[in-house]
């Protein structure tokens, strides 16, 4: 049965930002900018983030870390923002852990992805991502991402999936706008382009919303770009896209998506400090410099640029 995917999801959100964590120089977590990060993200319309993915150096927190910073965002004086944990992991009885440490945390969905390095069988991820599911209670948005995972998960697995009553998102890293289109008319759940220089593509092809990793420094950019796909400007989410180009490619081609957004966040002023925990190593002075000139290409004024002071939370 052929059925139209809803333009919105009220669980999940639809302008995601996958967070970055901010850290001290001594590589501990930094709360006040933890703080500072959600309240800017609220500001500039971001509606759910997801806390301890990829851009979150999920692989170097510890899971009472993790516990914090969704903690922390839950307690965010804006209720309105959804807390979506990431729980990706190769050990299944590990991911169940962590979808119940989330859930008491006080996260509101999870992100699950298949399990790295192992490579199981098709058969292998769903029962895993289902016993995660479970164990979190949680809606939950799976994640495909075969270039960090190893394995893709299937259009057929999709479609299993989507038959769980928690499961009802995917974010899509694979790239495959075909595939893509497929589940999307095959079956209910809400898919959300998790590669951000493909926003647009996505979204004009019936996507949810974006979970993108410039969108820590323009939410605000990207919230008008769903905009105008969902009234039918194309003409405009065209021209938002592009001038949004200099920046997604300093941010997602120059090394990697964590340290480049750590690096513009404090380039803006948002955070203070652009550590990030090894093997990651923070840029260069010649990334940096790629780096201010796609933020001036991109019309973002360092210097004047408002930061939104939060309150603070002990």
């Amino acid at each position: 049965m052929i059925t139209t995917p809803s333009p919105s999801s009220t669980i999940f959100g639809t302008n995601i930002v996958a967070m970055a964590t901010p850290m001290h120089p001594d590589g501990s977590l930094d709360r006040a900018g933890v703080d500072t990060l959600l309240a800017h993200l609220s500001a500039t319309r971001c509606d759910g983030v997801v806390i301890a993915g990829t851009t979150g150096e999920a692989p170097t927190l510890t899971g009472h870390e993790i516990s914090q910073l969704i903690a922390r965002a839950r307690r965010h004086p804006d209720h309105a923002l959804r807390v979506i944990a990431g729980v990706g992991t190769n050990d299944t009885s590990t991911g169940i852990e962590m979808a119940r440490s989330a859930a008491a945390a006080g996260a509101d969905a999870l992100l699950i992805t298949a399990p790295y390095y192992s490579r199981p069988t098709q058969t292998g991820i769903a029962e895993h991502i289902v016993a995660i599911a479970e164990a979190g209670g949680l809606p939950v948005m799976v994640y495909d991402v075969p270039a960090r995972t190893g394995v893709s998960i299937e259009a057929s697995t999709l479609m299993e999936l989507s038959r769980h009553p928690l499961i009802g998102a995917v974010k899509d890293a694979k790239g495959d706008l075909y595939e893509a289109m497929t589940v999307m008319c095959s079956t209910d759940l809400a898919y959300y382009c998790g590669i951000d220089e493909l926003a647009l593509p996505y979204l004009a092809s019936g996507a949810t919303g974006l979970v993108s990793v410039t969108g820590n420094v323009v939410a605000d950019r990207y919230a008008e770009l769903i905009a105008a796909v969902r009234a039918g400007n194309l003409d405009r989410a065209n021209a938002i896209q592009r001038s949004l180009l200099p920046l997604t490619d300093a941010v997602m081609r120059t090394t990697q998506g964590a340290i480049m957004a750590k690096a513009a966040l404090v380039r803006i002023g948002v955070i203070s400090d652009a550590t990030v925990r090894r093997p990651l190593l923070e840029s260069s002075a010649a990334d940096l410099r790629r780096l201010d000139a796609a933020l001036s290409a991109t019309g973002i004024d360092q210097e004047s640029r408002s930061v939104h002071v939060p309150v603070r939370l002990a």
